[in-house]
């Protein structure tokens, strides 16, 4: 296994990741992070492996930003990728699934890296229904998701929060903002915020060297999205976030009261339109 270099802990160094990639000449290219704020270089690993004429598969794990596909984001088939894979309870909201899909037809000799994959019965109709759904929802969803990502990175930013990525582009291009809240310090940090029920995980920094050593926070805005928040609600959760990591204040109680005003969830079917698909659905079973 050969690590992509980087240009800065997040974003990948395309000029010298192509040198590696020549000398390796790779069968496997995987895309991807756990703590993304970033597009990946699809396009650009394609006329890569393109270029040096390589036998070589591009693969994108999108696991968290799966939901995010299109205009707003990243079109990995469009921009290159050979294989995508995805979790269905990040950005995709749906029962809890991965995925696997290839942008091979069934004359391809890699066709039967894909149709090897399972399909778990036991939530499929919960994956169909949360795909419904996505298809109806995403442009607005998505947009949504994106601007109130960047609100909220500028707005712990402004609190005096020490945040991860380029702040000439709000910080991050996806769902999730990282904070840096120092070496070894983000499982009591953690601990700290989640007894303000204020809920994240804390994640060690790709130069640290195990999650013993964390000194970052991770969150994603995609599940308050959902609840109805907008950017000047994530404005103001950055304020109590702040309160709690910087000065060590109870902030439990206005949580609680800020938590009362989303309650309704977004982007999803109401009665009638739920009922007229599972009607649909009987049809066809």
């Amino acid at each position: 296994m050969v690590n992509f270099p980087v240009l800065e802990p997040y974003k990948i160094d395309v000029a010298a990741a192509r040198e590696l990639i020549a000398e390796h000449r790779p069968e496997l290219i995987i895309l991807g992070k756990s703590m993304i704020i970033h597009k990946e270089p699809v396009q650009e690993m394609r006329a890569v492996i393109d270029e040096l004429s390589l036998d070589c598969m591009l693969m994108y794990d999108m696991a968290h930003v799966l939901g995010l596909v299109g205009p707003y984001f990243q079109q990995p088939f469009k921009e290159g990728a050979d294989i995508v894979t995805g979790s269905t309870h990040k950005t995709f909201y749906g029962t809890q699934r991965g995925i696997v899909a290839v942008n091979y037809g069934e004359d391809d000799l890699q066709y039967a890296f894909w149709e090897a994959s399972n399909h778990h019965l036991g939530t499929l109709l919960g994956l169909l229904l949360a795909a419904y759904e996505m298809n109806a929802f995403k442009e607005e969803y998505q947009k949504t998701v994106l601007d109130n990502a960047r609100a909220f990175a500028l707005a712990l930013k402004g609190c005096g929060l020490d945040i991860a990525g380029d702040p000439e582009i709000s910080f991050t291009e996806t769902h999730q903002v990282i904070i840096n809240v120092g070496y070894a310090r983000a499982p009591e940090i953690a601990r700290r915020l989640e007894d303000n029920h204020i809920i994240l995980n804390y994640q060690a920094a790709p130069d640290e060297e195990s999650f013993s050593a964390a000194g970052s926070l991770r969150t994603g805005v995609q599940e308050m999205t959902r609840f109805g928040m907008q950017p000047a609600d994530f404005a103001e959760l950055a304020q109590l976030m702040a309160a709690v990591i910087l000065k060590d204040k109870n902030v439990k109680k206005d949580v609680m009261n800020f938590r009362q005003r989303f309650l309704e969830m977004k982007y999803c079917f109401g009665g009638e339109e739920f009922e007229d698909i599972l009607q649909k659905l009987h049809q066809t079973i």
